[in-house]
């Protein structure tokens, strides 16, 4: 559930884009449709090369943004505390008023749905004498009223909601979008600081979980199997280590020389999904056609195993980080972005839920050619032991060294040499 409806980028116009600067524009192009970008702090620049500096941040933030989704979004400067935090409160900030009015040039009203199960984000919790304990939040999806009854799922606990107000004012009920406070009764606000509430077991508690996936782009190296990353999903963060898997891979005929490739594709973060499918394990996240291709990566997935459970949505969005980076490093410490497919819920999920999901590795063997039988049979050894089950490997199929290819027919005497049929 997403309800960001227009985002505001906050840019040092001295330092220009930092590395928490991109990382919330990637965030931004996930989450939101809209964005304004305000350069800060123009007040630092010498008065006489004031208004080229911020043209100069201005050209190269668009171009920054051709690439992304808010290519030729609106920019303007301010200074939103002249003097920093030392300066005198007497002076006047500049540009606000402009900025006011451009937020207002550029609000809309936005489509909001009332059905469906509740998710309300609570970021505050206190008490009020004689009345109860009041959860104020913003509701992501679904709506409430007055008397309905709620779940805490962090706590296992379920409440009915006494009041609703919205900006101070009662109110009978509230739908997705609406910033409000809701008053249940015999609960600590101790318990519960920022968190989500919902519909009665809607929401569900993971301890794994199968996403689509896809490496974000600014994020240098690679993403290899069994390292573990920052999961953030639903309203957590949580460690967890990423097994990468995939279909298996295929060779694509080279194009002829006359003609272009077809241009790429938009790759969906809601690939279809399926345990009745066999997948291929690899070893990293697999891009495109190598390291110097600009082609779309391929369709892969990931496990990931968590180090705590956590509660989240079904199709919520998740970003897998290295936030232990150094913020002051220039490099991107977001890694990949997916969506939750399939999740595990119980605890023995190893024994009970991943025998399900089929992920085979390849493995490859060589041994020798004994003899030529014909033109079309071959006489192979030491590749297999005497007490092999050579029926397992009927039909598979072997690459001589000269270059031809055949299929395993069968045994051939009980020493473990078999039979190879050549194809003409």
């Amino acid at each position: 559930a997403q309800i960001i409806d227009l985002m505001m980028l906050v840019v040092d116009v001295v330092k220009g884009v930092q590395t928490q600067t991109a990382e919330c524009l990637l965030i931004g192009e996930l989450t939101c449709p809209r964005m304004v970008v305000v350069l800060n702090k123009i007040d630092l620049l010498p008065p006489n090369r004031r208004q080229s500096a911020i043209e100069k941040m201005t050209k190269r933030l668009h171009k920054t943004l051709e690439s992304t989704r808010f290519k030729e979004c609106p920019v303007i400067a301010v200074a939103a505390k002249p003097g920093g935090p030392e300066g005198p409160d007497t002076e006047e900030p500049h540009g606000v008023p402009d900025l006011i009015e451009l937020l207002k040039k550029h609000t809309y009203l936005p489509q909001r749905d009332p059905r469906g199960d509740l998710l309300m984000a609570v970021d505050h919790c206190f008490s009020i004498r004689g009345q109860g304990t009041v959860m104020t939040g913003t509701i992501l999806q679904g709506s409430l009223a007055i008397n309905e009854t709620v779940e805490i799922p962090a706590l296992k606990v379920t409440k009915k909601i006494k009041s609703v107000q919205m900006f101070r004012k009662p109110v009978s009920g509230a739908m997705q979008g609406d910033r409000v406070g809701v008053c249940v009764t015999q609960f600590d606000p101790k318990l519960l600081e920022r968190g989500v509430v919902c519909t009665p077991g809607s929401l569900r508690t993971l301890y794994a979980a199968v996403i689509s996936v896809r490496k974000i782009g600014y994020f240098k190296g690679s993403l290899a199997t069994r390292a573990k990353f920052h999961i953030t999903v639903g309203h957590e963060t949580v460690m967890a280590r990423v097994t990468f898997f995939g279909l298996f891979p295929v060779v694509a005929a080279e194009p002829p020389s006359d003609t272009k490739p077809p241009p790429s594709q938009p790759w969906s973060l809601e690939t279809p999904f399926t345990f009745d499918r066999e997948y291929f394990y690899q070893d990293e996240y697999a891009t495109g056609q190598g390291e110097a291709s600009s082609g779309p990566d391929p369709e892969q997935w990931a496990l990931l195993e968590f180090e705590r459970p956590v509660t989240c949505p079904s199709l919520c969005l998740v970003i897998g980080s290295k936030l232990d980076t150094d913020i002051h490093a220039n490099a991107c410490r977001l890694a990949f972005q997916g969506c939750l497919l399939e999740g595990f819920e119980d605890k023995r999920y190893a024994e009970t839920a991943l025998p399900r999901l089929h992920i085979y590795k390849t493995k490859h063997k060589e041994g020798q050619v004994e003899r030529v039988t014909d033109d079309y049979t071959v006489i192979g050894r030491n590749l297999f032991k005497k007490e092999t089950n050579l029926q397992l490997f009927v039909g598979l199929k072997v690459t001589l060294s000269t270059g031809e290819t055949g299929v395993i027919e069968g045994g051939f005497g009980q020493s473990g040499k078999f039979k190879i049929r050549v194809q003409g």
